[in-house]
């Protein structure tokens, strides 16, 4: 199942009107319309009706685009700290959190420009496909982190909970997700998917990558947002974007509130 076009046309105006406000509340600056503006010229340059070398450029120009967003590298977005420093338990690291304008212009661009495919055939198939993986990555990546230490059982919900919950459904899974997913494994499916497990490869390739992403948590996230990448692929690739979505989201809900979060503090 596929978002119809039509529908697309009509989600830019909620989106519009909302960085419009964003845009007189202070939290955006005039420059930040430039990386708006390229980011609809890239989806003009995407379209399939168009030469090869216009959809080359316009890829081009979302992944630097993709890049400085979700790195938080191009100017004129002020996020706002929502959670600053806060312990969960007694040997976890400070947690901070913002709720970010930039990185969700990514998942925005995959869904309006793209459309990738959305879910399965059937509800119960993009269920069944984000409860599998969840339930996978949980057992793998929770089971590796708490065997090592970098985790502990610690089971919680604190009063900031449903504001770590509603940021994470709609600005973090949502966006990895569409960027990693949506974007980078439907393309390379899209290109080996006629070769002898190119499909695969894709779910690894974009698993990498997603793992890669969690660099600057250390090395040891590399490993376990890759191999959590995996399951999430393979979500999507039977239950569409919203089993991926789903199963993330899943997955970091249970590190949440079940383990340390978001790791235990380094001794000394």
């Amino acid at each position: 199942m596929v978002w119809p076009a039509a529908t697309r046309t009509y989600a830019l105006l909620p989106l519009a009107v909302g960085y419009a406000w964003a845009l007189g509340q202070g939290a955006l600056e005039p420059v930040a319309l430039l990386w708006l503006a390229l980011l609809w010229a890239a989806g003009l340059a995407v379209r399939a009706s168009g030469p090869a070398w216009r959809m080359g450029a316009g890829h081009a120009l979302f992944i630097v685009l993709a890049a400085g967003l979700s790195l938080h590298l191009l100017p004129g977005f002020h996020n706002v700290q929502a959670i600053a420093g806060a312990r969960y338990t007694a040997d976890a690291v400070p947690f901070n959190m913002y709720l970010n304008l930039d990185k969700p212009l990514v998942a925005f661009w995959v869904l309006l420009a793209l459309a990738p495919p959305m879910a399965a055939a059937d509800a119960a198939t993009t269920l069944r496909s984000a409860l599998l993986a969840c339930a996978a990555a949980a057992a793998v990546c929770l089971g590796v982190a708490l065997a090592a230490g970098l985790v502990g059982w610690a089971p919680k919900w604190p009063a900031q909970g449903w504001l770590w919950l509603a940021n994470n459904a709609l600005l973090v899974t949502l966006a990895e997700e569409a960027l990693f997913r949506g974007y980078i494994q439907q393309q390379l499916a899209a290109r080996w998917g006629h070769r002898h497990g190119g499909a695969a490869l894709a779910i690894a390739v974009a698993a990498a990558l997603f793992g890669l992403a969690h660099l600057g948590a250390g090395p040891q996230w590399v490993v376990l947002a890759g191999l959590a990448g995996v399951a999430y692929g393979v979500a999507y690739r039977y239950g569409g974007l919203a089993a991926a979505v789903l199963a993330h989201l899943g997955l970091n809900t249970l590190h949440f509130a079940a383990f340390t979060y978001p790791l235990r503090a380094l001794p000394g």
